[in-house]
């Protein structure tokens, strides 16, 4: 279990409210650990919204809770401009993004919202401890790259799962010399290379960045001093003198010779400017191949937690000044902050891009995650300084989205294509190549056959085993965005029922239906207390399923479905997290994969859907997975009948689902706690 410094939940607050009074809790555990950020939806001025974030807000109140109303800013960058992400703590967030936080030396990590109404009504949620990666940064980056171009190369690089579900580590002589906002947009995007946590130290240029912090803090201390009318502030409750000094004075670093899981080396002083895309992160192109290409885009974003700080508008306003937005481009501009926005307009920068002809969106999420005006359309294509490019994610799944740094997203607005910035001088740059990298990484599939098998305890009330009928979705990295569109993510009111209706929109558009007529055709499944045989249907997708957003309903719209089991080669951590808080059970299957893989998928390779084309394959197969052994039988494959070998879930994970997960668990938990509990 861990006690993490914050939790900060954003327009998500408001299923996290519900969760929290249907598990019986009536207070918070510690007012003083949440925090509240209004930043998703922050455009949509509907009653039915503008009615949540009231309710939000009084609920706050009610709690003596820190509130940040739309307006004030993403809440990634409230947690690090007011100190709720602080070098030597563990913060976490119900988004996916709170990796972020490492970019100043706080251990950030995501968790989801019924994690966060446990941490609400306990002050703790469970977390498992992920393995240990060493990325090491050498070098020096050349004139004209940046962080974003870091972190694309990486994800495109290592884009076999060699980070998925674990702690990242950066070190290396190269890290002095990147910025603090770098090294935040290098975090923020760990999240879509698949790890946990992307961890920086806590060296000399991140204390004097909160030196710099503490400066503006005294400055309004002194103007306050030296007017009357202006009442002197407080000290900053987390971001101070004594709390810096402590930092300073007790440094902590990784022990000599410490072993890692595995151990990534970028050497910085090899790579050029990177895009990623278009509709994968896990593609990334040096950009003077791409803008050989001359890739023609209609709209450009500068917004996010990712790449929209003071020095992101800088960059971008350095390369409009003088030009106007390309005919036929919209080019969308929105601050991570409102203090961002206040000091970029200070400094000329945000009139810059105004005068070219950025339009502007209030400091919040918007098209990054689909929500409010200029979202692609279909056919079109957009260059974004955002975190993801997933199809469907900012607009039509018809669209093309690739990302890069704000540089390139202004130069690119400006000319019409994608393109590097006149600024960029291609002598200063090292040869056009793939970059330097090392990588000593076991292999994952090995890793999983050894661990593999075991007899694993059966609890009285758990399933003995899984059975039903088998679809196959031939897909890699299918991140929750196809399992669930984000237009649906923040209508909290949308029943189980819909949720079904829909599931798998933007990967397979008949999935929905195809699921509905086959459970038509089964007996009904067993009860959750009947402790023999579970029907349903099971799912089998490839790796990293469910990589991407936080989104619960992700894992709650398959199990409503009917999957009460989904069978992958790997998980996104997040949504497994989801998973096993809902009762929906994850087994891993390499070998099972591998040979759907090369039985149905077209030309033996996922991604490329099945041999006939489907994004679904169904081939009428049966499956049974045994929990007491983990004996996997599917019977129809290649015309026969093959075993295989799983490792079943264990003691913890069928607690959580014999109590309904983990809402039933905390309520189970707080009603052993109560007085009328005791004898």
């Amino acid at each position: 279990m861990i006690r993490p410094e914050h939790v900060m939940t954003h327009d998500n607050t408001g299923p996290v409210i519900s969760k929290f009074n249907s598990i019986g809790a009536s207070r918070i555990n510690n007012p003083r650990q949440l925090v509240f950020t209004l930043d998703h939806d922050v455009q949509n001025k509907s009653t039915k919204n503008l009615a949540k974030y009231y309710n939000i807000e009084t609920f706050a109140r009610k709690h003596s809770v820190d509130f940040f109303p739309a307006g004030r800013g993403i809440g990634h960058q409230i947690l690090v401009e007011e100190g709720y992400a602080f070098p030597y703590t563990m913060t976490v967030a119900s988004d996916s993004h709170s990796n972020m936080y490492g970019g100043v030396g706080c251990v950030g990590t995501p968790i989801v919202r019924t994690d966060a109404a446990a941490i609400w009504a306990t002050g703790k949620t469970w977390w498992q401890v992920p393995r240990m990666i060493k990325v090491e940064l050498r070098g020096h980056l050349a004139p004209g790259v940046t962080g974003k171009d870091v972190i694309v190369a990486l994800c495109g690089s290592f884009n076999q799962d060699e980070v998925l579900n674990a702690a990242l580590e950066f070190t290396g002589d190269g890290i002095a010399a990147l910025s603090v906002d770098d090294r935040l947009a290098i975090s923020n995007m760990t999240t879509e290379w698949g790890a946990l946590v992307g961890h920086f130290p806590v060296d000399d240029t991140l204390l004097e960045w909160y030196e710099g912090v503490l400066k503006r803090l005294e400055l309004r201390t002194f103007a306050s001093a030296t007017d009357s009318s202006i009442p002197p502030p407080p000290e900053h409750p987390r971001i101070n003198r004594q709390r810096l000094d402590s930092v300073r004075a007790n440094r902590l670093a990784s022990d000599p010779g410490a072993e890692y899981a595995s151990h990534l080396v970028l050497d910085l002083a090899t790579l050029v400017p990177h895009v990623s895309g278009p509709n994968s992160v896990k593609i990334s192109t040096p950009l003077p191949e791409l803008e050989a290409s001359h890739v023609p885009i209609q709209k450009a974003y500068l917004v996010s937690c990712t790449n929209s700080r003071v020095s992101d508008i800088a960059a971008a306003a350095a390369v409009v000044r003088g030009h106007k937005i390309a005919p036929g481009v919209e080019f969308y501009i929105a601050a991570a902050s409102s203090a961002v926005q206040q000091e970029s307009e200070r400094l000329g920068d945000w009139d810059a891009l105004v005068q070219s002809g950025a339009k502007t969106l209030p400091a919040g999420c918007g098209p990054c995650i689909g929500l409010g005006v200029g979202l692609l359309e279909e056919g079109q294509t957009g260059i974004s300084a955002t975190n993801r490019n997933y199809k469907g994610r900012m607009g039509h799944p018809n669209a093309q989205a690739y990302l890069a740094s704000p540089a390139v997203v202004a130069a690119s607005a400006i000319k019409g294509y994608i393109c590097s910035p006149d600024s960029l001088d291609p002598a200063a740059l090292p040869p056009t190549k793939a970059p330097t990298f090392f990588a000593n990484t076991p292999d994952a599939a090995a890793a999983s056959k050894t661990a593999a098998a075991a007899n694993e305890p059966i609890l009285p009330e758990f399933p003995t085993s899984f059975s039903g009928p088998l679809l196959f979705t031939p897909q890699d990295n299918l991140n929750t965005d196809g399992i669930y569109p984000g237009k649906y993510t923040y209508q909290d009111d949308i029943t189980l029922e819909r949720q079904a209706q829909v599931v798998m929109e933007n990967y397979d558009p008949t999935f929905a239906s195809l699921v509905a007529s086959i459970r038509e055709k089964q007996a009904p499944t067993a009860s959750p207390s009947n402790s023999g045989a579970k029907q349903g249907i099971i799912l089998v997708a490839g790796y990293n399923l469910g990589t991407g957003s936080s989104r619960e309903q992700a894992a709650t719209a398959l199990k409503a479905a009917g999957i009460p089991l989904v069978i992958a080669g790997s998980f996104g951590d997040i949504f497994k997290r989801n998973s096993i808080n809902n009762g929906l059970v994850c087994i891993e299957s390499p070998e099972l994969i591998a040979d759907l893989t090369n039985a149905y998928a077209k030309d033996g390779k996922r991604g490329a859907g099945g041999k006939d084309g489907e994004l679904t394959v169904n081939k009428g197969l049966e499956i049974s997975v045994s929990m007491k052994d983990g004996t996997v039988v599917v019977k129809g494959l290649e015309g026969g009948e093959k075993n295989y070998i799983i490792k079943p879930v264990g003691p913890s994970v069928q607690e959580l689902w014999i109590c309904g997960g983990l809402e039933g668990y905390i309520l189970k938990s707080i009603q052993a706690d109560s007085p009328a509990a005791s004898p």
